[in-house]
């Protein structure tokens, strides 16, 4: 081969290497940033990807469920943390952009309740250097949406200074990322004294995102009320919380049935997500999973079983303007001895009850059932916050053909209990509900 030739080929080979070597490292055509702008065209908020409107239809998510979440026609997912479980923020992202999914993504910021102190400030600097590694790692993703900068701070805290951490963090993305809006996760709603304290210290934040949940309905009041007038996202909003609901005699919250949750997820999303069009600029409904706080089916969408529930088949039909081809079984009424979770049910030890169950299949599917007992979590354990809780174990568990729409048990030894039964249709879908009760001696 002569010179000439050999310079070719040699150059040709350079090329393709630098191709490939782009391509492995993320910065081909591909993978350009998209510009994310918030906009206020004649006092309407806009949140705009590479200049078209993007109305945010998404959902608290985690890496395994991203597939049925982009099937059921949401848009984006949010998470709590760069990395989230075993895989990493660019894990996260490269799969949501393959889905077609834009992820708003969470970065750890310290909480006072879990013993930070924003008067160290090395502690502080640490943060600080920690999270703008992160944000370097991962600005130009195209997958990228937004930056939820530390997830309800404003929970049981007294020092202010978390705001001027949390407004130096915004500050510094702004510089180094000028792609993509900031927002901060407040909780507890939209306390008005939180809201204006945040718009004070933080002037670097775009727009305010709140969770909230069974007070969803006064959550545009609760805004009114305040300073603010901008833009938000409601990143967590679902069934009405356990602090919320009513309680037995004995002080355990009551859970609603996965229908009643169904209906209420409909109710709240167009009374106040759809009517306020003006400054809210979409929603990530919680949970896209399944977790275990007060019991293992409160705000989970899944059941551990990976089914999906009926209020799986809401966000469907609110994202899609279409019920899923296949729907999920419906629960009527769940009772012990006629008495529902509502009626203090208390029980003798050793005597025999009996619960029924009333499901119906939409699509006439054959419902197979399932019935256990859990004891409660001992109050001393209790997360806060959505901090992590650990389940407790079974006292009983049926599964077979032996009990279907009726169970029969023995009341266990003394203690609090609650009652589940989950109704399955075989095609991947669940209905369920539970009632608290309360063991007491002959």
């Amino acid at each position: 081969m002569n010179t000439k030739k050999l310079q070719h080929s040699i150059a040709i080979s350079i090329f393709l290497m630098s191709i490939l070597a782009l391509k492995w490292i993320g910065l081909d055509n591909s993978m350009k940033p998209e510009r994310v702008e918030l906009v206020n065209k004649n006092g309407k908020f806009i949140l705009k990807c590479n200049g078209k409107p993007f109305y945010v239809k998404g959902a608290g998510s985690g890496y395994y469920k991203m597939e049925s979440l982009a099937k059921h026609g949401a848009n984006s997912l949010r998470t709590w943390s760069v990395n989230e479980g075993e895989k990493s923020g660019k894990e996260i992202l490269d799969k949501a952009h393959k889905l077609g999914l834009k992820v708003c993504m969470g970065i750890v910021v310290g909480n006072e309740r879990w013993g930070f102190d924003y008067n160290d400030e090395e502690a502080v600097n640490k943060q600080f250097e920690r999270i703008k590694k992160e944000v370097i790692e991962l600005k130009n993703h195209p997958a990228l949406l937004v930056w939820g900068i530390g997830n309800e701070l404003n929970l049981n805290y007294k020092n202010k200074k978390v705001w001027d951490a949390v407004n130096n963090i915004a500050a510094m993305i702004h510089k180094i990322d000028p792609n993509h809006p900031t927002t901060t996760m407040l909780a507890a709603g939209a306390l008005t004294k939180d809201i204006n304290l945040v718009i004070k210290r933080c002037p670097e934040i775009d727009f305010l995102s709140f969770q909230i949940y069974g007070d969803i309905l006064n959550l545009p009041k609760y805004i009114n009320e305040s300073d603010y007038r901008g833009a938000y996202i409601v990143s967590e909003w679902g069934p009405t919380g356990h602090w919320e609901v009513p309680k037995t005699s004995w002080n355990r919250p009551i859970e609603e049935t996965s229908h009643e949750k169904a209906e209420i997820y409909m109710k709240r999303y167009k009374k106040v997500m759809l009517h306020d069009s003006k400054h809210c600029i979409g929603s990530f409904v919680f949970l896209w999973g399944q977790k275990q706080e007060r019991t293992p089916t409160w705000y989970g969408l899944f059941l551990k079983s990976g089914e999906e529930t009926e209020a799986i088949d809401v966000m469907h039909f609110l994202w899609k303007n279409e019920w899923p081809e296949n729907r999920c079984p419906i629960l009527q009424s769940l009772t012990i001895e006629g008495k529902n979770a509502n009626d203090n049910v208390k029980l003798k030890k050793g005597h025999q009850y009996t619960a029924n169950v009333k499901v119906i299949d939409p699509d006439g599917d054959m419902i197979k059932y399932k019935w256990s007992i859990l004891p409660e979590v001992p109050r001393e354990k209790q997360s806060e916050g959505g901090d992590f809780e650990q389940h407790t174990n079974e006292v009983l568990e049926y599964s077979n053909n032996e009990f279907r729409e009726k169970f029969v048990f023995s009341a266990p030894n003394p203690g609090e209990y609650r009652l589940f039964v989950y109704a399955s249709d075989g095609k991947g879908h669940a209905a369920t509900a539970n009632i608290p009760f309360l063991v007491i001696n002959n």
